[in-house]
Formats: structure tokens, C-alpha cells, sequence
């Protein structure tokens, strides 16, 4: 667990170019004020929107993204699959390169959920219990390092008696779709 949490202090810096932390919607960063935490994360989209993909400043910043009365908004939702997948190309297929695919049930059950992480540099599960599942999908955010690359953490809440889960995954891009069920 120390080495995760030196490599998620790693990853924060290289967003900042400093130690400092910069989270904003995560447990340790939330605080009580959700609301303020909110509008904070809002003002770190709008001053770095020329930094993300297109297609994840639309969703970061959407207002049904953070909405959970929108069955679309990944809250509460359960994972379904974490995918690695290595495509590749070259004569002996030695040219590789890394995506992920996680599919979610959605909160309501009525849509499946799925995010694809295209040209993944690092990724980090850890989980200290899930012998019943993660449990919920509580709270994510969107950062971008100061390499470029989009950092996509989420928190799952695990049951009662257990630490929640964490994923941490750094592409090029992310793309997100709904499929009704």
C-alpha cells in the first residue's frame, strides 16, 4: 500500500510540477464541503481546458457527468469488467501499445457504462478487499499531468468493514458511451 500511495504523490506532482497534492472530488481532498470542492474542480477545468482531449473536457466538465439523478453519471454505478487490452502491429506484432476498457452496470440498471483509455502509459488498481465486488463507484475526477497525459482516479466504495478501492490510469485520450440494456 506505501508504494501506491508514493506513486498516486508521484502522479500529482507531475501534474503540478510541485509536492503538491492536486485533487479536488477524492476522499482525502473533499473535505465536508462537496459544494466547494465542486467549484473548485469546475475553475481547474476551465483554466486547463486547452490541456485536455477534447472529449474528456466535454464530459468533465458536462452537467450530467456529476449528476446521479442522470443514469448516464457513473455514481453508484458496479463494474462489470476491467479490460487490458495490447493491440498490435509489425511483422513479428512487437509494435504494442496499451488500452483499457472498464464496463459499469449503471446506478439504475437500466444502462451499461464504458469507458475506453486509449495509448495508456501506467495504470494502478489497488484493492485491499473485494471478495464481494468494489462495491459503488463513488467519486472520480480528470486531471492532466504535466506531461500531457489525461489522469483519470476513481474511488469505490467497498462495503462496510472494508477500504474502498482505487484505480489510476493515465492515457492519451478517454472515450465514454451508454448502451441501453
Amino acid at each position: 500500500m506505501r508504494n501506491l500511495k508514493a506513486w498516486v504523490h508521484m502522479v500529482r506532482a507531475r501534474r503540478t510540477g510541485s509536492n503538491n497534492s492536486m485533487a479536488f472530488l477524492l476522499s482525502g481532498e473533499r473535505g465536508n464541503d462537496a459544494a466547494q470542492a465542486r467549484q473548485n474542480y469546475r475553475r481547474y477545468l476551465s483554466r486547463h481546458r486547452d490541456r485536455f482531449p477534447t472529449s474528456v473536457y466535454e464530459l468533465a466538465s458536462s452537467d450530467w457527468y456529476f449528476d446521479p439523478q442522470d443514469h448516464r453519471c457513473p455514481h453508484d454505478a458496479w463494474l462489470e469488467s476491467f479490460k487490458i487490452i495490447e493491440p498490435s502491429t509489425g511483422e513479428r506484432r512487437e509494435a504494442r501499445e496499451t488500452s483499457i476498457r472498464i464496463r459499469l452496470l449503471g446506478a439504475y440498471h437500466d444502462l451499461a457504462l464504458e469507458f475506453t483509455y486509449t495509448k495508456v502509459c501506467r495504470y494502478s488498481i489497488s484493492s485491499t478487499a473485494c471478495g464481494r465486488g468494489l462495491g459503488d463507484w463513488t467519486y472520480d475526477e480528470f486531471t492532466v499531468d504535466k506531461s500531457g497525459y489525461v489522469v483519470h482516479e476513481i474511488e469505490w466504495g467497498g462495503f462496510p468493514g472494508e477500504s474502498g478501492s482505487r484505480f489510476l490510469i493515465c492515457a492519451v485520450d478517454i472515450q465514454f458511451n451508454s448502451f441501453p440494456l
